[in-house]
């Protein structure tokens, strides 16, 4: 099995920083080891981890509408989401932010790395990859959104872009 050769090294190494990222690498090993199991008893992860994590997403999103006064504005969801601490662990640049429209960069990805650390090859990250977007999916449909992500780290790619549009 070829390990990983994505490119995916943080910048910001504040203690603090380096602990929440330990967090999302350990939610992410989870995703790992279940669907790793799931292929080990016969099942296919991919007819299931997609559906469950986008239901995680859903949930996770109509929270943070109903904490955001229920509105769908994606600047709301900024607010919620992605304040400070989300962009030092993802290392993030926001590009755009409208009601309707909002683009940003991750330019570092602990659940990559996490799967990078189990030795997965870079199409098992990638599979893992967009199964874990799901859920932020689910959180833009719960906006009433859909999300493009027209580069992502797991696929080799120098960041994560992406587009919630509505």
């Amino acid at each position: 099995m070829a390990k990983s050769v994505v490119t995916n090294e943080p910048r910001i190494k504040n203690p603090l920083i380096k602990a929440i990222r330990e967090l999302l690498e350990h939610r992410a090993l989870w995703l790992y080891l279940l669907t790793d199991e799931a292929k080990k008893a016969g099942a296919d992860p991919a007819a299931f981890a997609p559906a469950a994590v986008r239901r995680c997403g859903l949930f996770q999103g109509a929270e943070l509408v109903a904490k955001g006064g229920g509105t769908k504005s994606l600047k709301s969801l900024k607010k919620g989401l992605f304040g400070k601490p989300a962009q030092m662990v993802f290392e993030m640049d926001i590009k755009d932010v409208q009601d309707d429209r909002f683009e940003l960069e991750f330019h570092y990805c602990p659940l990559v790395k996490a799967w990078q650390k189990q030795g997965c090859t870079d199409e098992e990250i990638s599979n893992l990859c967009d199964w874990a977007m799901c859920g932020d999916r689910g959180i833009g449909e719960a906006y009433g959104c859909s999300l493009d992500l027209p580069k992502t780290i797991a696929r080799g790619d120098d960041v994560c872009h992406l587009i919630y549009d509505r």
